[in-house]
């Protein structure tokens, strides 16, 4: 097990209290995060990290970006929740903003990615039973293996992960599994007549951050046209610029008819999410059939409309295409020399580094001990899967700042194992 430094009494007080008091349902790092700003945070010790997990890509404009501070200090002051029992000053312009900013005709807002996945679910078997005459409570709707979309009971009742469902049934009917990445199966799927849609991250992000191959999206897309079902793209981690154009799908030119998002649309300031897609599609939705007492609430509005504007101006998508590529070129010369790592992938600056280690094993774990002593923060998916995505504001000096860090803790790995 590898020694890491002395926690300080103040950190081993905080953390001991969140074990005591909250439900273990994470399982941190031992570090107590303070402050943040941009790409760096600090422990309550005052000690710097650069951030290269971005809080599951919620903060790709960066920790407290002063255009949000001063977005959320004003709105804060004004008015932050009417519910939708009344009409607030600020949606219509989120909606008009949002649609104009991606595409749509139409959005409804939520709160969390989990709530816009289950939105996204309602919305698709309410479109199959009116626009496609599929049976009452029939609509399948097609999801892929290896998925991760949240972990509501609808969503883990679809879900590959074990731990997540394990001791939580009974489960949800109405999904039906393919493998991801594989158009063959999923042709084959789209015969059932009472499919209404296909949910899919364009990139897996929890599973390991799996890129599909080059047409897959393309291809999906066109068989759900050609067997009149709704493409739904879950683009809560990928989209917002994450992997180098502003939605993931973008890579292969396509529009998916529901898009889902979340995460990065309030730049980690508040839960915002939304579900998009034309009007011939959400006007199944009727008044009292679906709704959320925050969603849409005037603060999550202002400060997502601020969000999206910093992600236009500071061109952040064109900045992780860049700077996405060198960081990779980076990872797979340190792979050269360090066998240990088996794999890099990523699009963008969604990444990830495989460790030559059995998923059961300890060793990814231990690496992300050892770059937390050096000041570098991340954590492994799916046992020996190293995530690594900073915010977007990166630039190539901080990037190569994280690669000297990665050589170096891999130096240091490899000396404690001799």
């Amino acid at each position: 097990m590898l020694k890491v430094e002395k926690t300080s009494g103040r950190a081993q007080t905080l953390m001991e209290m969140e074990q005591k008091y909250s439900a273990h349902n994470y399982h941190p790092l031992p570090v107590v995060l303070e402050r943040g700003k941009g790409v760096y945070v600090w422990d309550v010790d005052g000690k710097k990290y650069l951030d290269f997990l971005s809080a599951y890509s919620a903060v790709n404009q960066g920790h407290c970006h002063p255009k949000l501070v001063k977005t959320i200090q004003e709105q804060a002051g004004k008015l932050t929740l009417t519910s939708r029992a009344f009409y607030n000053a600020e949606l219509g312009a989120f909606a008009k903003f949002l649609t104009a900013y991606f595409g749509y005709e139409k959005m409804l807002p939520m709160n969390t990615g989990a709530e816009a996945v289950e939105t996204a679910i309602k919305i698709c078997r309410k479109w199959g039973y009116e626009q496609k005459s599929i049976a009452e409570n029939q609509a399948k709707i097609i999801v892929c293996s290896q998925n991760f979309h949240g972990r509501t009971s609808t969503i883990v009742s679809f879900s590959s992960d074990q731990g997540s469902k394990q001791g939580f049934g009974p489960f949800d009917g109405g999904f039906v599994t393919v493998p991801y990445n594989d158009l063959p199966a999923l042709e084959k799927a789209l015969a059932d007549k009472n499919v209404a849609g296909f949910l899919v991250e364009p990139i897996q992000g929890e599973a390991g951050v799996f890129v599909p191959d080059e047409g897959y999206l393309r291809g999906a897309y066109n068989l759900c046209k050609q067997n009149n079902v709704l493409f739904i793209a879950d683009e809560i981690q990928t989209g917002i610029a994450r992997t180098g154009k502003l939605l993931a799908c973008d890579h292969e030119g396509v529009r998916a008819d529901m898009l889902i998002l979340g995460k990065a649309i309030s730049g980690g300031m508040l839960p915002v999410s939304a579900v998009l897609c034309d009007e011939h599609i959400m006007q199944v939705i009727h008044p009292g059939q679906h709704g959320s007492t925050f969603g849409g609430n005037p603060l999550a509005c202002k400060v997502a409309i601020t969000a999206l504007e910093i992600v236009r101006d500071e061109k952040l998508a064109e900045n992780a295409n860049f700077i996405g590529d060198l960081f990779r070129a980076g990872l797979r010369k340190i792979q050269e020399r360090h066998p240990i790592i088996s794999g890099v992938r990523g699009k963008g600056l969604l990444n990830a580094i495989t460790i030559a280690d059995s998923p059961e094993s300890e060793t990814a774990w231990n690496i992300c001990l050892a770059l937390k002593e050096h000041g570098l923060l991340a954590k492994p998916t799916h046992g020996n899967i190293i995530r690594l995505a900073p915010p977007l504001i990166i630039r190539q000096a901080q990037i190569i700042e994280a690669l000297n860090i990665i050589e170096k803790t891999l130096i240091y790995f490899n000396q404690l194992k001799l």
